[in-house]
């Protein structure tokens, strides 16, 4: 049995692990950290992480990056393994996540969905093969109109996922509108959708002579990356100090 701090519980996200961690026999939380009170759980939870006291295995993190330099404090001193899912750290707290993980297991991520991280592997291989034969790489995001960054986090990853494969030697295109110029051998478009409910939508081609070969992944709903967290927590159980991905989670399965 995994044992679970959850900090952010009352959050969407907090709330959605919540429910998987009930139906799952392997994982369960024995407290949780919010500001935010005004919700009832089965678990108690405490206003900061430096008032819990309850005894855990591993932390799970969807806060806000306000929330997150006590969190690795905390971490840093009581040794305690983390899944770092808050987004939007600043270069300062990225090289403190590194540091941490010198004194315990830290696994962060740009995109919590083993659906993700298995494509970005899958897409490691199609670059080894597609990009010296000469096709062109394009990515196509979606999202939900209340999305304010642009492209994805997620994007961005699939695009350094291939780009890492091929040393590399490409870079990327956001934007054509402002020149009118052939496209460029070695470059990465990537384009931005945003509308609607979308959760996530993320389509990658290859476009070849007289060929194209699509990965598409799409994301129903947020549970997507609540699993991955839970999964990623069991994973992270027991292991050594170190930087750990999705990928390792994976691989382990």
């Amino acid at each position: 049995m995994t044992r679970v701090i959850m900090n952010g519980c009352n959050g969407k996200m907090g709330q959605c692990i919540t429910n998987i961690c009930k139906d799952d026999p392997e994982i369960s939380i024995v407290a949780g950290v919010d500001v935010y009170q005004g919700i009832e759980n089965d678990y108690p939870v405490f206003a900061s992480i430096g008032e819990c006291d309850v005894e855990a295995d591993v932390i799970i993190d969807f806060s806000n990056a306000n929330a997150v330099d006590e969190l690795l404090d905390y971490c840093e001193v009581k040794e305690m393994p983390v899944v770092l899912c808050t987004t939007g750290l600043s270069e300062e707290q990225i090289a403190r996540v590194s540091q941490v993980s010198q004194s315990t297991a830290v696994l962060k991520s740009a995109n919590m969905s083993l659906g993700i991280n298995t494509l970005m592997e899958l897409l490691r291989k199609a670059a080894l093969v597609f990009g010296p034969a000469g096709f062109d790489m394009e990515i196509v995001e979606k999202h939900h109109n209340l999305k304010v960054d642009a492209p994805s986090g997620t994007a961005l990853a699939l695009a350094d996922s291939m780009n890492d494969a091929l040393e590399n030697s490409y870079t990327y295109k956001y934007d054509r509108s402002q020149e009118r110029v052939k496209r460029d051998k070695y470059e990465i478009g990537i384009a931005a959708v945003r509308g609607g409910t979308i959760v996530g939508e993320h389509e990658v081609i290859f476009a070849g002579q007289d060929e194209v070969i699509e990965f598409k992944h799409t994301a129903y709903s947020k549970a997507v990356f609540a699993k991955g967290a839970v999964e990623a927590a069991k994973f992270l159980k027991g292991k050594p100090a170190g930087y750990y991905g999705m990928a390792d989670v994976i691989a382990a399965k």
